[in-house]
């Protein structure tokens, strides 16, 4: 059995990545920062329909050290060692424009975008296994300008770099490294967005497929990188976006 741990994967994209790897085979270990509850709702779907789930709290802007320390505990009660397969970087936090954006926020934005990830994979690295996979949740945001997430963009950014470097580092091993950049979805950080119907009409418009996505639509392609079939791939920034602002659109 596969070994996968899903950061932020208590709700929205995350969520859906979960339970899509547990849906694969894989037992999922259920990073959560705060929201207890639905972290547990998500390991209780996943059991209810046959798939094995546990939840690993740790507030991702501290320490990643507490996080590592409690899967490796939970592992070794699960199955008697510490290995990992899978890591998903999906847990993220948002910050303002050039104008709004706090000095504490920022520093914030960028400890649980870029910081985490980064030293949650140099603790991990040991523990995870030859031909294992790398996913980092970036974002569209990296190719379309949206002044008032700047801050949030920038990390993003530094998360495709990072995916790539990473990739040439670990290749050896025959780990993969990626990244997959959502567009427009609905999730807790966006619900507001997507209230507004005006805003939401806007958003499928811009989509070469017309619509908004869904966790799932996301879900489905990182667990295609997580799988063997992605096994020729890596290094790269997979657009998820529908084919959002690809150019004009007809009317």
């Amino acid at each position: 059995m596969k070994i996968a741990l899903v950061t932020g994967g208590s709700k929205g994209i995350g969520r859906a990545i979960a339970t899509r790897l547990a849906h694969d085979g894989a037992l999922v270990a259920v990073h959560y920062g705060s929201d207890e509850a639905a972290a547990k709702e998500t390991v209780a779907s996943i059991e209810a329909a046959g798939g094995q789930a546990f939840a690993v709290p740790a507030t991702l802007d501290e320490d990643v050290a507490t996080l590592v320390d409690r899967l490796a505990a939970e592992l070794r009660e699960r199955t008697g060692e510490v290995a990992l397969d899978i890591l998903v970087n999906n847990a993220a936090t948002g910050a303002g424009s050039i104008t709004t954006a706090t000095p504490e926020e920022f520093d914030r934005v960028f400890a649980v975008n870029v910081k985490a990830p980064f030293f949650l994979v140099q603790r991990l690295l040991p523990v995870l296994r030859d031909g294992g996979r790398i996913v980092n949740i970036s974002s569209a945001d990296t190719r379309i300008a949206l002044p008032f997430e700047l801050a949030y963009s920038m990390t993003k950014g530094a998360l495709d770099v990072f995916s790539r470097s990473l990739a040439q580092e670990l290749g050896q091993r025959g780990i993969t490294v990626n990244s997959v950049a959502p567009g427009p979805t609905p999730t807790d950080r966006t619900a507001h967005l997507f209230a507004d119907e005006r805003l939401r009409a806007g958003m499928a418009g811009a989509s070469a497929l017309r619509r908004v996505a869904e966790p799932a639509d996301i879900a489905d392609v990182v667990a295609f990188l997580a799988s063997a079939d992605s096994r020729w791939v890596t290094g790269q920034v997979v657009d998820a976006t529908g084919g959002t602002f690809l150019g004009p659109v007809a009317g």
